[in-house]
């Protein structure tokens, strides 16, 4: 039993040997969802062949995963998601302020803004748009309210509760871009001991189940993690 007092080391849980093996497992998962559509073939088929495509042109690009370039891999970051998710359609965009996520409407699609054009805030976006159902996905900020820097002990278990499992895949995700991931407990002026909180220690099994049960990942995030992953081997 990890200490809570002990922040586990997120770093060790892909190495590229590991990357490797979940992407083998990913590709599994794809192939037999696409085989195994009786209902309607041609579509699944359609997507994964379309997905293809459209992931080794981005991909085979002068890319900058190996690079400290902020705003490179960012870009990045933007063109493959916006390659990538085009059915349903959303689209990823570098705001200038507060992160904030916009329900498709009157024929334009669902946006994704995040902060200040920061990568892993793009990241942290990212992986709530893939948490949230179809419902959320139609409601501003997926329906969540946020209680500001400064939150009561009860405030901080429920902001915690539900980050869980979004940064679980922000540190998938993270990891898969070569970088370096660390929670965000997001309450720095919190005026009682948070020293207890098990939150990071949460976050990094919840992503060592991830690793084990990939089947377990959302939809949208196998999509997402499957081109990281592909780019991480290639390079």
């Amino acid at each position: 039993m990890i200490s809570p007092t002990i922040h586990p080391n997120f770093s060790s849980l892909l190495s590229t040997f590991d990357a490797g093996l979940l992407l083998q497992r990913l590709n599994e998962l794809d192939s037999e969802k696409t085989c195994s559509s009786s209902e309607n073939l041609a579509d699944p088929l359609t997507r994964y062949t379309s997905i293809k495509y459209r992931l080794t042109d981005v991909i085979l690009l002068e890319h900058p995963l190996a690079e400290n370039n902020e705003q490179a891999i960012t870009d990045w970051l933007i063109q493959l998601f916006n390659a990538l998710f085009v059915n349903p359609r959303v689209i990823l965009v570098r705001g200038t302020g507060e992160p904030e996520y916009f329900p498709a409407q009157n024929n334009q699609p669902a946006r994704i803004e995040f902060a200040h054009g920061f990568f892993a805030s793009a990241l942290h976006e990212i992986s709530h748009f893939c948490v949230a159902g179809e419902r959320r996905r139609q409601l501003s900020d997926f329906g969540y309210w946020y209680a500001p820097d400064g939150r009561s002990a009860a405030q901080q278990q429920a902001f915690e509760r539900v980050e869980i499992k979004p940064q679980a895949l922000e540190c998938l995700f993270t990891l898969a871009c070569r970088r370096p991931f660390q929670v965000s407990q997001d309450n720095l002026f919190a005026d009682f001991d948070t020293s207890n909180s098990t939150f990071p220690q949460d976050v990094y099994q919840q992503v060592k189940t991830y690793i084990a049960k990939p089947h377990t990942l959302p939809a949208d995030a196998k999509t997402l993690l499957q081109a990281l992953l592909t780019s991480y081997t290639m390079n």
